[in-house]
């Protein structure tokens, strides 16, 4: 994942560039309003903001940025712990901040949990396949998977956790799906007929407690 960091403080930029290259994160750092402008992608997953830059306010560029349409994860680094400094940079847009000084271990959870919000309302591909929950459609290289509404919530549950995912979670997940109930039974039923469209050896039986995704 590629992280934005824009810090004008070199000695910090340096050692957050060290913190996030050990966690695997990608980094492309900025050091003021002009260089973040210009460094902003569109495979930029989170931007790591301070408040004071030398050309500019960091509010003002992250509250541009939402007017542009951005909806990148902005954190906020700020020295300043006032109510209002705080209050500006949430309203302005940025999704939460850390005070200086922060605990690295601190940070890193914030950015862990920012991150995952982001890719909850975005397309996640796994197995070649893609899900488009905005659309709740479902893709094969391109392709539409034929899966009515309540296969496409089986498997966007799926797909989206590592864990196995037991028969009480998913038939949470499909709670009056469609104004119907899908009861145990009938969960079965959508979990054959998934198979038959994806792929059986994709969804794995773990039997007694449920269902795991299979790469």
């Amino acid at each position: 994942m590629k992280i934005l960091l824009v810090e004008d403080d070199a000695a910090l930029r340096g050692a957050l560039e060290e913190l996030l290259c050990r966690e695997d994160y990608q980094v492309v750092k900025a050091s003021n309003v002009r260089s973040a402008q210009a460094a902003m992608t569109s495979d930029i997953e989170l931007v790591m903001l301070d408040v004071g830059l030398p050309d500019g306010d960091g509010v003002h560029l992250c509250r541009q940025w939402r007017i542009e349409g951005l909806q990148t994860p902005i954190l906020f680094l700020t020295a300043k712990d006032e109510e209002l400094d705080v209050v500006r940079g949430l309203d302005a847009g940025g999704n939460d901040y850390v005070t200086k000084p922060f605990r690295m271990q601190e940070l890193l959870s914030r950015i862990r949990a920012l991150l995952r919000r982001n890719q909850k309302d975005t397309a996640i591909t796994r197995s070649g396949i893609t899900l488009d929950k905005t659309k709740l459609q479902a893709s094969r290289d391109g392709e539409a998977l034929p899966l009515t509404v309540t296969e496409y919530k089986i498997l966007a549950k799926l797909i989206s956790e590592r864990s196995i995912i037991t028969r009480a979670a998913l038939l949470d997940a499909l709670w009056d799906v469609d104004s119907r109930f899908v009861d145990d039974n009938t969960l079965s039923v959508h979990i054959s007929r998934l198979r038959e469209k994806v792929g059986g050896s994709h969804i794995k039986t773990i039997r007694g407690v449920g269902y795991q995704w299979v790469d």
